[in-house]
C-alpha cells in the first residue's frame, strides 16, 4: 500500500491524532521531555540505528527482506530520521503521517508484522540503554517512560497501516475472484455469453446481475446467453434469479437465452413446479448460439441462403 493511501485511510486529522494521543497517554510533558534530550539522541543516532540493523540483519528470516546494500542504506536513513523524530517535541498530523510512511515502507517490502514488532522491542531496549548511560537514574526512567508512550503511539499507526494494506489486498482478491467467477464474454457483435460455474447464492446472483447489466449496456447487446451447465444444483432460488435477470436484461432491450438445461435439471425443474415459460431455453450451448444468431438477424453457418 502506498503511504498516501494509508494516510487517507487512517484520516489523521487533528482530532484523530488527539484521540490516539489520549489513548496512549502521550502528554505535552512527554514531548517536552523528549525534546530536551534531542542533542543526546543526535549524538547516538548512528549508534542506535546500527545496533538495530545488526539485530535485524543477524536473523535470516528478517534479513531476507533487505536483499542488497542499497535497500539497507535506504531504510537505515529512514530510521535515522524516524529516531530523531521522537525528540522533536511534537505529535501532530504531520508527525503521524511521517510515522505511517515508515510503516508503509516495511509493509511494502512485505516484512511480516511479527518481525516488525520484534524489531520495535529491540529498538526500545536500545533507547533505554542510551538513557541509562547518559542520564541520572530518575531522569532516565522518566525519559524512557515518555519514549515508550510515544513509540506505542507509533507502533499502533504502523499496525493500522499493515491492517489497511491487508484489507486492500483482500478487496482486490475478492474483486478478481468475482470477475473470474462471472466472465461475460462477447461471442459475436451484440451477443454476450455468461457461463456460470458453481453454486449460485443470493449474494452471487446479485453480483451476476450487476455485472451482466453493465456489460449489456456497454456492448449494446441484443441477446444474452446464460450457460448453466456448470451449475450443480438448479433449485427454486436459482430459477428465480434467472427470471429476475432476464426481466432486467429485457428492460435494457436485450433477450435472454438459457443454455445447459440437462435432462436431470429439466426433471428437477418440473418436479419443483418451476415455470420457465418466460425464458428461451436450449439444452446445448451450440443451439443457444444458433438461436442468438437468428434473433440478431444472422443466418448460422451452413444455413445461409
Amino acid at each position: 500500500m502506498r503511504p498516501e493511501d494509508a494516510i487517507d485511510r487512517l484520516q489523521l486529522d487533528e482530532r484523530e491524532v488527539r484521540r490516539r494521543r489520549d489513548y496512549f497517554q502521550v502528554t505535552d510533558e512527554d514531548l517536552a521531555r523528549l525534546a530536551s534530550h534531542r542533542d543526546l539522541a543526535t549524538r547516538h543516532n548512528d549508534e542506535v540505528i546500527e545496533a538495530l540493523y545488526q539485530f535485524i540483519l543477524g536473523h535470516p528470516e528478517s534479513r531476507a527482506f533487505f536483499p542488497d546494500a542499497a535497500t539497507v542504506a535506504r531504510v537505515k536513513q529512514l530510521q535515522r530520521r524516524y529516531f530523531l523524530g521522537l525528540f522533536q517535541g511534537r505529535c501532530d498530523p504531520a508527525y503521524a503521517e511521517d510515522r505511517v510512511r515508515v510503516g508503509a515502507t516495511h509493509e511494502t517490502i512485505r516484512m511480516p508484522a511479527r518481525l516488525y514488532m520484534g524489531a520495535y522491542a529491540v529498538y526500545l531496549e536500545l533507547i533505554r540503554a542510551m538513557f541509562e548511560r547518559e542520564l541520572e537514574p530518575a531522569a532516565a526512567r522518566a525519559a524512557y517512560a515518555s519514549a515508550q508512550r510515544l513509540v506505542a503511539f507509533d507502533m499502533a499507526l504502523a499496525m493500522d497501516t499493515y491492517v489497511a494494506a491487508a484489507e486492500d489486498t483482500i478487496v482486490r482478491h475478492q474483486a478478481a475472484v468475482r470477475e473470474l467467477s462471472t466472465p461475460v464474454i462477447r461471442v459475436f457483435d451484440r451477443i454476450l455469453l455468461l457461463p456460470l460455474v458453481g453454486t449460485i447464492d443470493t449474494a452471487r446472483a446479485q453480483q451476476v446481475m450487476e455485472t451482466l447489466l453493465t456489460r449489456v449496456a456497454e456492448e449494446q447487446a441484443r441477446v444474452v446467453i446464460i450457460d448453466i451447465s456448470g451449475v450443480p444444483v438448479v433449485d427454486t432460488k436459482v430459477a428465480e434469479h434467472m427470471i429476475m435477470t432476464t426481466n432486467a436484461v429485457r428492460l435494457l432491450g436485450a433477450k435472454t437465452v438459457v443454455a445447459g438445461i440437462s435432462p436431470v435439471v429439466a426433471k428437477t425443474i418440473v418436479q419443483l413446479g418451476i415455470s420457465l415459460t418466460a425464458l428461451e431455453t436450449r439444452g446445448r450451448l451450440q443451439d443457444a448460439i444458433t438461436l442468438a444468431l437468428e434473433l440478431t438477424g444472422r443466418a448460422p453457418a451452413g444455413r445461409q441462403a
